[in-house]
C-alpha cells in the first residue's frame, strides 16, 4: 500500500481525499496556487507545497510542476479528484513515466472515453445504445447540418472532448444551427484544447440517470445502481439523487449491465461513471467520466461504499472489497450543490467573500466543503462551494431532511444557491419527480428564490482585541509550514480568526455600477470576454445578445436590457471586465 500520495486538486475535494487517506493510514500531500495559501484544503493535508500562480494553467494544471512536486515530496501516487487533470490521458501518461501511480483508470480507457464520438462508436460496437446522432466530429457547419439531418432536429452541438456540460449547445432549427456549432467548438477548445464538435439528436425532456462503476486489475467490474441528476441549470447538475425516482428494480439491473459492459469495452480500471439519458423505459447511453463524480457522494451514502477509498485499493493493485451480490442500496439520499451563483439572475457566477459560516449537522447530513469564514471563493475557480448530501429511509423524508439542513446553512456575505434549492425543493414538481426544466428556464420563478436582504452582524467588521499566542503559515521554499508565534500582541493589529484568517473588508471601486445610466449595460459579473456579438452604432432589440464573459468556468451571454443604438462599446474579444463595469451604452 501507499506510504504518501499527492492530492493534484483543490477545495472540497482534495479534503474529501485527505480524510480517506488519513483513515487508510497514508500520508497526504496537498498543492496550492498563491491565491489558494490560507484554502482549508492546505490545513487538512499533511504537507503542503505550493504550484504557481492562481492561474489554473500555470498551477492545477500545470502537469510538470505537480509530477516533480510529488517527487519531492515522496510521494508514490497522485489523486487527481475531479476537473483539472482528473480526465487527462497525458497526465495519467506522464505519471507512469515518472514512476508515480495515477490513481484513475489507464490513460488509453481515459482517452476511449474522453472523445465522445470515440466512445459513441465503441459503445455501438458493443451492444449499447446510443442516442441517435453521429459517431465522428463534423469538418465544419455545413458538415454539422448534414449530421443534423440525419439526427433529426431538434439537435445537440457537443464538444468530442467535453464534460460537464462544456462544449454542450441546442439548435431547435436549422437557423439556430451555426451559432450552436461555433458556441460549442469555442467551449471545447477553452476548456479541452479540442475545438471538434459532433451532433446528435436533442432529446427534450429526458431524465439524466447515470450509474456507479468500479473496476480492479483483477477482472471485477461493478456497479453501485444509479444517480438521477435531472435538475440542471445551462447542462450542468445542481441537484442529484439517489436512487432514481423513476427506476426500478428490472430497469436497474437493465442500466447496470449497460454501465459494467461499457467498462468492460475499454479495459476499464478503479472509479467510473457512465451517463445516460432516460426516456419511459428506454436508456440511451451518453458519455463515461473517468473519474469520481462530484456526485458520488448520494451512491456513498445509499451504498455504504467509500468509493475513494476502492480507488485507492485498486491503483494499489488490491482486488474490489465488494462483490456484485454484495451490494445492497438503503434509504435515499439527495445532493445539493452550494455555489457560489444568483439563480435570481440567470444562475450569474457570484464570486466574494465567505464573512460568516455555520454548517448544518445532525442525524443523516453530510457537508462536504472547502471553505470558512474568511474564505474568498474567486472568478478563478469553480463557483461549488460545498455540498450538502442527507439520507433518509426515503425520498419525501430525505427532502424533508434536505430543507430542514437548508434552513441551518448559513453563509454570511456570499449570495449561493441555498434560497433556489429551498424553493425547488418544496414544488410540486419535485414532489412528483418531475425533471423541473420548466422551472429552470422560467425566469419570473427563478427571480422569486432571490435571497432576503439580510443586515450584517453587530461588529462583525470590528477588531477582535489582542492575542499573545498566534499561529501563522511560513512558506520556505515553496512548502508550507505552520509556527506558533508568542509574544507581545502588536498594537492596532487584528487577530486572525481560529483556524483561519480575518475576513477582509471589501470596498466598492467607485464610477462602475453606480453611476450607470438607464441607457447603460453594465457588467453583472467579473470575468474575461469571450465574443462581442455587436458593434459601435448597431442598432439591438431588447433581449439581442452583446457579448458572451466567461467566469468561474462558465460562459454568461449578456444580452441588451432595452432596444436602441450603440452609441458607446466598451469591450473587446479577450478583456478582463468586473462587476458593474459598464459594457455598453444603449440609447
Amino acid at each position: 500500500m501507499f506510504q504518501k500520495v499527492l492530492i493534484a486538486n483543490r477545495g472540497e475535494i482534495a479534503i474529501r481525499v485527505a480524510r480517506t487517506l488519513k483513515e487508510m493510514g497514508i500520508r497526504s500531500v496537498a498543492v496550492y496556487s498563491e491565491i489558494d495559501r490560507d484554502a482549508p484544503h492546505v490545513r487538512e493535508a499533511d504537507e503542503a507545497f505550493l504550484i504557481g500562480p492562481a492561474v489554473p494553467a500555470e498551477s492545477y494544471l500545470n502537469v510538470l510542476k505537480i509530477i516533480d512536486t510529488a517527487k519531492e515530496a515522496g510521494a508514490e501516487a497522485i489523486h487527481p479528484g475531479y476537473g483539472f487533470l482528473a480526465e487527462n490521458a497525458d497526465f495519467a501518461r506522464a505519471c507512469a513515466e515518472a514512476g508515480v501511480v495515477f490513481i484513475g483508470p489507464p490513460a488509453e480507457a481515459i482517452e476511449a472515453m474522453g472523445s465522445k464520438t470515440r466512445a459513441r462508436e465503441i459503445m455501438a460496437e458493443a451492444g449499447v445504445p446510443i442516442v441517435p446522432g453521429a459517431t465522428e466530429a463534423a469538418a465544419d457547419v455545413e458538415a454539422a447540418r448534414k449530421q443534423a439531418e440525419e439526427a433529426g432536429y431538434p439537435v445537440a452541438c457537443k464538444a468530442a472532448g467535453g464534460g460537464g456540460g462544456k462544449g454542450f449547445r441546442v439548435a431547435l432549427t436549422p437557423d439556430d444551427l451555426e451559432e450552436a456549432f461555433e458556441g460549442s467548438a469555442r467551449e471545447g477548445e477553452k476548456f479541452f484544447s479540442d475545438s471538434r464538435v459532433y451532433v446528435e439528436r436533442y432529446l427534450e425532456d429526458p431524465r439524466h440517470v447515470e450509474v456507479q462503476v468500479l473496476a480492479d486489475g483483477h477482472g471485477n467490474v461493478i456497479h453501485l445502481g444509479e444517480r438521477d441528476c435531472s435538475v440542471q441549470r445551462r447542462h450542468q447538475k445542481v441537484i442529484e439523487e439517489a436512487p432514481g425516482p423513476h427506476v426500478d428494480a428490472e430497469m436497474r439491473e437493465r442500466i447496470g449491465k449497460i454501465a459494467t459492459d461499457a467498462a468492460a469495452a475499454v479495459g476499464y480500471r478503479g472509479a467510473g461513471t457512465v451517463e445516460g439519458m432516460q426516456v419511459g423505459e428506454e436508456y440511451f447511453f451518453l458519455e463515461m467520466n473517468t473519474r469520481v463524480q462530484v456526485e458520488h457522494c448520494v451512491t456513498e451514502m445509499v451504498s455504504g461504499i467509500d468509493i475513494v477509498r476502492e480507488q485507492i485499493l485498486v491503483a494499489a493493485g488490491e482486488p474490489l472489497t465488494v462483490a456484485q451480490e454484495d451490494v445492497q442500496l438503503r434509504g435515499w439520499a439527495i445532493e445539493c450543490r452550494i455555489n457560489a451563483e444568483a439563480a435570481h439572475k440567470k444562475f450569474a457566477p457570484a464570486p466574494g467573500a465567505i464573512t460568516t459560516y455555520r454548517e448544518p449537522a445532525g442525524p443523516g447530513v453530510r457537508v462536504d466543503s472547502g471553505v470558512e469564514a474568511g474564505s474568498e471563493v474567486t472568478p478563478m475557480y469553480d463557483p461549488m462551494v460545498a455540498k450538502l448530501i442527507v439520507w433518509d429511509v426515503d425520498r419525501d423524508h430525505a427532502t424533508r431532511r434536505m430543507l430542514r439542513a437548508l434552513d441551518e446553512y448559513e453563509i454570511g456575505g456570499l449570495t449561493t444557491l441555498i434560497p433556489f434549492h429551498k424553493a425547488l425543493l418544496a414544488t410540486e414538481q419535485w414532489v412528483g419527480g418531475e425533471t423541473c426544466r420548466d422551472l429552470m428556464e422560467d425566469r419570473d420563478w427563478l427571480k422569486s428564490t432571490a435571497p432576503e436582504a439580510v443586515a450584517a452582524p453587530d461588529g462583525a467588521d470590528e477588531e477582535k482585541g489582542e492575542q499573545v499566542a498566534r499561529d501563522y503559515k511560513v512558506e520556505v521554499s515553496g512548502k508550507l509550514f505552520d509556527v506558533k508565534v508568542i509574544g507581545e500582541a502588536i498594537a492596532d493589529a487584528a487577530a486572525p480568526a481560529a483556524g483561519g484568517k480575518k475576513p477582509p473588508k471589501r470596498e466598492r471601486k467607485g464610477g462602475a455600477a453606480g453611476g450607470a445610466s438607464s441607457e447603460s449595460l453594465p457588467s453583472p459579473l467579473q470575468g474575461t470576454v469571450l465574443k462581442v456579438a455587436v458593434e459601435q452604432g448597431a442598432t439591438v432589440a431588447e433581449g439581442d445578445l452583446v457579448c458572451v464573459i466567461e467566469a468561474m468556468k462558465m460562459e454568461n451571454e449578456i444580452v441588451a436590457h432595452r432596444a436602441g443604438k450603440i452609441t458607446s462599446l466598451n469591450v473587446t474579444e479577450g478583456a478582463a471586465v468586473s462587476s458593474g463595469d459598464v459594457l455598453a451604452v444603449i440609447e
